[in-house]
């Protein structure tokens, strides 16, 4: 094998892309789980509180996660339980449901962001000037509508990019 294929930035890039994901997710569970939140169950409470009415449809939410739309359910279970979401029917379409922040939510992401918030600018946003962070903001939104094209499905994310309908996802 040639020695050079060792040394593509191809290789340096994705690496170093998981090896900076890896640490700043270990420094946010740690402040997470200060407030019981998981790191999922922010990034649900994240994705509803910055949806228009404070919700998305299931499938959107799912869309949005890591999750699939089985685990989107255990997950919105979980935390209807603990008093963060409601579900609430779709009005048009009896098959599909919201998940909706509470108040409980949204005052457990007042209490969570400001050490979130912390951590971010210390560990990441922080670490570049205002032209470097303009700059991988597009990178990363590049990548993520080329890999995970359904993202901002149900979000009203007014980004300049095309953006794929809730029956493409």
């Amino acid at each position: 094998m040639n020695q050079n294929v060792f040394d593509d930035p191809r290789i340096t890039a994705i690496g170093l892309l998981f090896e900076a994901s890896a640490g700043l997710s270990a420094r946010f569970a740690a402040q997470l789980e200060e407030h019981g939140l998981s790191s999922v169950e922010f990034e649900v409470l994240m994705r509803l509180a910055r949806s228009p009415g404070h919700q998305l449809r299931m499938t959107d939410l799912a869309a949005q996660t890591s999750l699939s739309t089985s685990g989107v359910t255990r997950v919105v279970d979980r935390m209807e339980r603990d008093g963060l979401l409601r579900r609430r029917a779709c009005p048009t379409d009896r098959r599909s449901s919201y998940a909706v922040v509470t108040a409980a939510g949204l005052t457990r992401l007042d209490e969570t962001l400001p050490g979130h918030l912390q951590i971010i600018e210390q560990w990441f946003t922080g670490q570049l000037d205002p032209a470097a962070l303009a700059a991988l903001l597009d990178g990363l939104r590049r990548v993520r509508d080329a890999v995970h094209p359904c993202a901002t499905a149900g979000s009203g994310d007014s980004e300049p990019h095309a953006q794929p309908t809730a029956a493409d996802c």
